[in-house]
């Protein structure tokens, strides 16, 4: 390493956090499901946003902005987390049961 590159000592690491999400983003796109409402857990575009806010629309509040926010802007739990106000297990949470009742709405 360049003994003037700053914070050199995570570059490795950094690299290998690419190489794992390039073999992820790899990975989702072979596994793609096609159904009327999409498993929005495997989805690796973010889903059309007129699509996305007619499948949300009934959802509460909370749950529907951690879906719209997680599947429609692909942003981390942690960001969804801090744009609701809330810790990202409670996004993640949220997000979750959004989607369960997406799910059984479907099922119905």
């Amino acid at each position: 390493m360049r003994p003037t590159l700053e914070h050199g000592r995570h570059l490795r690491a950094w690299a290998l956090t690419i190489a794992r999400n390039v073999a992820t983003d790899f990975h989702r796109r072979e596994h793609v499901t096609s159904a009327d409402v999409p498993d929005l857990e495997s989805v690796d575009e973010p889903l059309p946003y007129e699509e996305l806010r007619r499948l949300t629309a009934e959802l509460p509040q909370k749950e529907r902005a951690a879906v719209f926010l997680r599947y429609g802007y692909d942003l981390s739990y942690e960001d969804i987390g801090n744009a609701l106000g809330s810790s990202s297990e409670a996004a993640r949470q949220a997000a979750s049961s959004g989607v369960r009742r997406l799910r059984r709405k479907e099922l119905s």
